[in-house]
């Protein structure tokens, strides 16, 4: 039954109607029977007690509902910035996605985020036209923000019945109907009528726009278009289909989800054009045991060897580690033992839930295609694949972007340190950009992750999910070193512990890598007569020299490390030597190699009405930024700029005070930039 089963993600700037038009679709196919509103707090999706106080979606929240015979899996993502590795990973194991698009001020900073993250996973998507009734909404002109922006295809299936505040209906081009809902019913009635004398010629216009579009991607309905024959509504609705699979164009549907217009539409649309799990390209993974090169693909079938993805992991008082898995293969049922296949350890699904929010119904087994919660397994990572023995396939892993902001955080009591290292464990393991480390210089525990929203959730999660009691300092950049120039350097270590020669020697040479591109190491060596160990403890050394830094202790980025010798004795060379000589050898090499300290720097996008854009651009300027553009909107100017993220802190309040509070933006990280003056400069 795969060609009934549809996996989407909900996606969309922040307030741009995810969460409001996820309630609506699961109360229109019947999963709820109330409709919550976000502003009252009483969105199902939004169940967290922090995303019903602050109006916003933190952490994705998966549901499963019916519509004519089709299974929907809904992923709702967050829209902030903040929470971009939520969305990451939820389109990762996605085979479609509902773009949500507001008909006023089309594409907006975050959306761009999504959509290329949607690209980079090669996902179909479909739009919804949201806030269609409110003043200033435009479908035509933030339809064609979206072929601008994107370089798509944009594909109109309805068109407006009046727009803003006379928005009323869509006519259907397929159909050639008119499409009114119903206010009394909360829009769960919709009412079909010819298309009125003075819209006809819009909507011919706008069919011939649709059929001349799908025709040109679809051979067999280009004959028929070309010889001037009769097309019916379901070789249209094949052809749309195959298009939007192909992610040859984007079909656009309109309504507004807040009033209850145009959302019985959009959920048909899934239904019709977004792929089934097997009309997606088979996942690529690589067999453990055969060439590591060797691309393996998996086939989604029922009866395949089974095979599935972690790709979140939440944590729930009482039944600890939620790990959410999209199978890909095969079949796993409940109490059966898997094989964790990046971890190599064997573990037992004890129970297999189907959630819907935080609500969940125990189910028997998952198979391919297919979304489930298994509970029970000890090891589980996101990222992690699971799967059998038999068949060890790893799926290729997950990559989250870099914390760029910390703060230091201490118990109040010396018995909440305990309790405050177990609970920041269990939050960095649900969430990849989140991660701690105890400062070697000063003693301190330092959090990261991705902005100050992201720190001010996960610290009061801290304090009201977890009960733990501590203290935040202030908010502090995560730096980066690396090196600007090659370097060579052979290291020969030796030394005499409890009466025995311990001795080693490397040649490592260190080297820039382009920005973005991350630290990187290889053995040219020659290792045949090498035992494994000592070569392993090799690359660990490296490795935690890389994690370590150059000269102030950060994280190194886009470094090169390639060990082109090893000097190895079989009397005296022993795995600690290798280690101690890997590690002079590193600070030699990168110390000789022009070391730089990094600095995170932001794509700022500020909204502001016209008559205070020479105020926002001061605010930015004034801290180092620098202004690369601007856009008009029917909401404001859009200011795009860049600056370093240390001059950003307390940004927001004074952005607010220079323009009467009006103004707002979004700040995401772009890269690391040489720093100038080092560590001490004040710039």
């Amino acid at each position: 039954m795969l060609d009934k089963m549809r996996n989407i993600g909900i996606m969309a700037h922040i307030d741009a109607g995810k969460t409001t038009t996820t309630e609506r679709i699961l109360y229109y196919t019947k999963k709820i029977h109330k409709i919550g509103e976000i502003d009252d707090g009483q969105a199902t999706m939004d169940w967290m007690t922090q995303e019903q106080e602050r109006g916003i979606t933190i952490q994705s929240a998966a549901t499963t509902t019916y519509w004519k015979g089709f299974q929907i899996n809904i992923i709702d993502t967050p829209g902030h910035v903040d929470f971009t590795a939520e969305v990451e990973r939820s389109l990762r194991v996605l085979d479609g996605a509902v773009a949500v698009i507001c008909a006023v001020d089309g594409v907006q900073p975050q959306t761009e985020t999504v959509w290329h993250q949607a690209d980079k996973f090669k996902v179909p998507r479909i739009c919804f036209m949201n806030k269609m009734d409110r003043i200033g909404a435009d479908f035509f002109n933030s339809m064609d923000d979206v072929a601008q922006k994107f370089a798509v295809q944009c594909l109109a299936l309805q068109i407006p019945i009046g727009q803003g505040q006379e928005f009323e209906g869509v006519i259907d081009l397929i159909k050639m109907k008119e499409i009114r809902w119903n206010a009394d019913d909360e829009g769960e009635t919709l009412s079909e009528c010819d298309i009125s004398s003075e819209r006809i010629e819009s909507a011919k216009k706008w069919r011939e726009k649709l059929v001349d579009t799908v025709a040109s991607s679809d051979d067999k309905l280009g004959e028929l278009y070309l010889e001037g024959k009769e097309i019916s509504a379901e070789l249209l609705k094949d052809a749309i289909r195959k298009g939007t699979v192909n992610r040859i164009f984007v079909p656009f549907v309109m309504g507004s989800a807040r009033h209850n217009q145009g959302v019985q539409p959009l959920i048909d649309a899934v239904v019709d054009y977004l792929p089934a799990p097997d009309e997606v390209p088979p996942a690529e993974g690589i067999h453990i045991k055969r060439d590591k090169e060797e691309k393996v693909l998996v086939p989604c079938k029922t009866d395949g060897m089974p095979l599935g993805l972690v790709f979140k992991i939440q944590y729930d008082k009482e039944m600890g580690s939620l790990c959410y898995v999209r199978m890909y293969s095969g079949k796993i049922t409940s109490g059966s033992q898997i094989y964790n296949v990046g971890k190599k350890k064997r573990e037992r699904v004890n129970r297999i839930l189907r959630m819907h929010a935080d609500k969940n119904e125990p189910i028997d087994s998952v198979s391919a295609g297919d979304i489930a919660v298994f509970i029970g397994l000890k090891f589980a990572q996101t990222g992690d694949t699971l799967g059998s023995e038999g068949m060890p396939v790893s799926l290729e892993n997950m990559k989250f972007p870099e914390p760029v902001i910390s703060i230091a955080i201490e118990p109040e009591t010396l018995s909440d340190r305990d309790k405050l290292n177990e609970t920041l464990g269990i939050l960095s393991k649900e969430d990849p950009t989140f991660t701690f480390h105890e400062d070697t210089e000063t003693g301190q525990l330092i959090i990261s992750g991705m902005g100050e929203l992201h720190l001010d959730v996960l610290v009061t999660r801290m304090k009201d999910d977890f009960k733990v009691n501590a203290r935040v300092g202030a908010p502090q950049v995560t730096y980066r070193e690396a090196v600007t120039v090659a370097a060579e350097h052979t290291e020969n270590f030796s030394k005499v512990l409890a009466g025995k020669e311990n001795t080693a020697g490397i040649s490592v040479r260190v080297e820039p890598r382009s920005q973005g591109q991350g630290n990187s190491y290889a053995c040219t060596a020659k290792t045949k007569d090498i035992p494994e160990e000592i070569v392993a403890a090799v690359k660990n050394a490296f490795e935690a020299a890389l994690a370590s830094g150059i000269k102030y202790g950060y994280p190194c980025t886009d470094t090169a490390v390639t060990v082109t010798d090893l000097a190895w004795n079989e009397l005296t060379g022993t795995p600690f030597a290798f280690e101690a000589c890997a590690a002079q050898a590193f600070d030699h090499a990168c110390n000789a190699a022009s070391p730089e300290l990094l600095e995170p720097v932001m794509n700022v996008d500020i909204t502001c009405p016209k008559e205070f854009v020479g105020e926002a651009m001061s605010q930015v300027t004034q801290r180092g930024g620098i202004i690369l553009g601007q856009d008009s909107r029917p909401s404001g100017e859009l200011i795009h700029a860049q600056a370093p993220m240390a001059k950003m802190f307390g940004f927001s309040t004074n952005l607010r005070s220079a323009t009467q509070g009006r103004a707002s933006f979004s700040i995401e990280f772009s890269h690391f930039q040489i720093k100038p003056g080092g560590l001490n400069s004040a710039y």
